[in-house]
């Protein structure tokens, strides 16, 4: 999640399970009441404007597109959120440096390793901590899962891990077999609708450790 806010004692608009995730997988927690699109959209929109100009103008200026895209992002999680998540912060570094290669070299092989890297740091940073018995997953996530126990948190970082590590390996399949365009249109819908889906598939085990949907007054 791009913002890790304590939880609100208001009225809330409407019930969360905590189960989104972000374009590179990720899941995500609530963002500021009345605003628990925002992360979403911050994750979801410079993917979203790299595929549509590249559709229309280009490989290598829809790159530069969407390194723009991507800084405005992190300026608005900062304007808007209060700070920046981990993951965006990543995703924005490695947007820039291996879009800064695909523009200097002209080869598009460079954005396309941006997912890998990430995929393959969470990874180990999940899978790392849950080997240690320490969930890292929480720390990222804090305010969201609301009742988590330590088991669940731990079986939820493993699974992310697990999960994370799958991508980047699909990743390299993808992009070493694929056309570009194929690769782009798979990142952007494919890689969403799986993350979603297997963050759904999370939720009874979730449920079984202690995780309350909606707000429960005391």
């Amino acid at each position: 999640m791009h913002a890790d806010e304590t939880p609100s004692t208001g009225p809330s608009t409407g019930p969360s399970t905590g189960i989104d995730a972000t374009i590179d997988g990720a899941p995500l927690a609530p963002g500021p009441k009345g605003e628990s699109w925002l992360p979403m959209a911050l994750d979801f929109g410079p993917l979203l404007v790299f595929f549509i100009a590249t559709k229309f103008i280009g490989i290598f200026a829809g790159t530069a597109t969407f390194m723009a895209a991507i800084a405005i992002a992190v300026a608005v999680s900062k304007w808007r959120l209060g700070k920046v998540s981990p993951m965006l912060w990543l995703s924005a570094i490695l947007v820039l440096f291996f879009g800064a290669l695909t523009l200097y070299f002209h080869d598009p092989q460079f954005i396309q390793a941006k997912p890998t890297i990430i995929y393959g740091f969470f990874a180990l940073m999940l899978l790392g901590g849950w080997l240690r018995g320490k969930p890292l997953l929480r720390y990222l996530l804090q305010s969201a899962y609301s009742g988590l126990s330590e088991i669940g948190w731990l079986k939820l970082s493993r699974n992310w891990g697990v999960f994370f590590l799958v991508l980047a390996i699909a990743n390299e399949i993808m992009r070493a077999t694929l056309s570009f365009d194929s690769w782009l249109a798979i990142k952007v819908w494919g890689v969403t609708i799986i993350s979603m889906l297997f963050a759904m598939a999370n939720l009874p085990m979730l449920m079984k450790h202690g995780l309350t949907l909606g707000d429960k007054n005391a």
